[in-house]
């Protein structure tokens, strides 16, 4: 479904969630524009993955909101996640149905037309090169391909924004191309991806606008030339988030 409301995509406002002493997630506010390709970066353990576990219900925040195009995730869970598709970083799939059965049940669940189920899994098992394995177990995928059924999953209801946590880890080339096709033509089609990547190539190839984490908080958000201005974003990054590179050299290597 794509949506009419005039609301941002996403819009975070001063999430914050601690894990005893450790602040995950300190005072996050940020606001997705509607068909924007968001990249959300930062180093190991900037709170990435809590802040979009808290932007699509996954966590409850210790204080702040969430919404979906102006719903909010936790008041109205079941219409904010009717409007949302989510790739998790660590995505667990029920193993025991086989790939076909997975999205069947899915979009069963989520109260789509059987005919409609059936031929939107068609195509995605198709697009993605997991039409010889339709009838394999998840289980026995390989992690590639569970990331790989695990998008399928995500867009499978055609929702109007995707927040989508590294979706080209361990997808070999061939498929990430495909991917990327495909979430380009989702944005071409009016919807909004949030995606977090470690890979800043990827970003800033595949992002119009990018948002910076550090230490739990953003440091900058915007259109991506804004945030890199003349630098290349790699330059940018490191200074934002206060990182110093160091020689990888070993003395007995």
């Amino acid at each position: 479904m794509r949506a009419v409301s005039a609301a941002p995509a996403l819009e975070l406002d001063d999430l914050h969630k601690a894990f005893g002493a450790t602040r995950a997630v300190d005072g996050v506010s940020l606001a997705v524009p509607r068909g924007a390709f968001l990249g959300l970066l930062g180093p190991n353990g900037a709170g990435k993955t809590t802040a979009l576990s808290l932007a699509v219900g996954l966590l409850r925040p210790d204080a702040g909101t969430a919404r979906v195009l102006g719903v909010d995730v936790w008041a109205e869970p079941d219409a904010a996640k009717l409007r949302l598709g989510v790739l998790p970083d660590d995505a667990s799939l029920p193993g025991r149905l086989t790939g076909a059965e997975l999205l069947r049940y899915l979009g069963l669940l989520r109260g789509l037309d059987g005919a409609l189920v059936q031929s939107r899994a068609d195509e995605l098992l198709t697009v993605l090169d997991l039409r010889g394995a339709a009838d394999a177990l998840v289980a026995d995928y390989s992690t590639g391909m569970r990331k790989k059924i695990a998008l399928a999953t995500a867009v499978l209801h055609a929702p109007a924004l995707l927040v989508l946590d590294e979706p080209f880890e361990a997808v070999d080339p061939i498929s990430a191309a495909t991917i990327r096709s495909l979430l380009c033509g989702f944005v071409a089609g009016g919807g909004t991806i949030v995606l977090s990547s470690h890979v800043l190539a990827l970003v800033e190839r595949l992002c119009d606008h990018v948002a910076v984490m550090a230490r739990g908080k953003i440091v900058a958000a915007g259109p991506l030339d804004a945030v890199r201005g003349d630098r290349p974003l790699e330059d940018a990054f490191a200074q934002l988030v206060g990182a110093e590179r160091v020689e990888g050299a070993l003395s007995w290597l």
